[in-house]
C-alpha cells in the first residue's frame, strides 16, 4: 500500500480514535478536574496522531522516526494518566478498557512502523510499509 499523505496510516487514524475514547472517558471525571487531569490527558492523547501527522508530512525517515517517538512518549503519558484516574477513583473497572487496548495497539504499531523506517534522512517519496505488527498466530 502506497502512503499519500498521514490520513493514509492506519496509525494515524487509529490515534483519532483514540482521542476520541479518551474524550468520552473523560467526560466521567469530576468537574474539579476540567483543569488538572482531564485537561492534561486530552492534551496528551491529541499529541499523539498531531505528531504522526506532523513526522509524515516531513517527507524525510529520520524526523518521521523522531516524531513517532514523541508520539510514543504521548502514549505513555495517556497510559500513566489512565492508572492515576483509575487509582483516584475516576475512573470504574471497564470504564476505560477500550482506551487502554488501543494504547498498547498504538504502541506496537508505532515501534514496528519506526523499526519499518530507515534510520538516515531519505526522503519518503513513497513510504510503502505495512505498520501493523506482524501477528503472532491465534486470533
Amino acid at each position: 500500500m502506497t502512503i499519500r499523505n498521514y490520513r493514509d496510516l492506519i496509525v494515524w487514524q487509529k490515534g483519532i480514535a483514540l482521542a476520541k475514547e479518551i474524550y468520552r472517558v473523560t467526560r466521567m471525571f469530576p468537574v474539579s478536574e476540567r483543569f488538572g487531569l482531564t485537561s492534561q490527558l486530552q492534551r496528551a492523547v491529541v499529541s499523539v496522531p498531531s505528531n504522526i501527522a506532523e513526522g509524515q508530512s516531513r517527507r524525510n525517515s529520520g524526523e518521521f522516526r523522531q516524531f513517532l517517538f514523541q508520539a510514543l512518549g504521548s502514549l505513555a503519558e495517556v497510559d500513566t494518566q489512565l492508572v492515576l484516574a483509575h487509582e483516584l477513583g475516576y475512573l470504574k473497572a471497564g470504564d476505560s478498557d477500550v482506551a487502554e487496548a488501543l494504547v498498547e495497539e498504538l504502541r506496537k504499531m508505532t515501534y514496528t512502523l519506526v523499526n519499518r523506517l530507515p534510520e538516515r534522512r531519505r526522503p519518503l517519496r513513497a513510504l510503502t510499509t505495512d505498520h501493523r505488527p506482524p501477528t503472532t498466530g491465534g486470533a
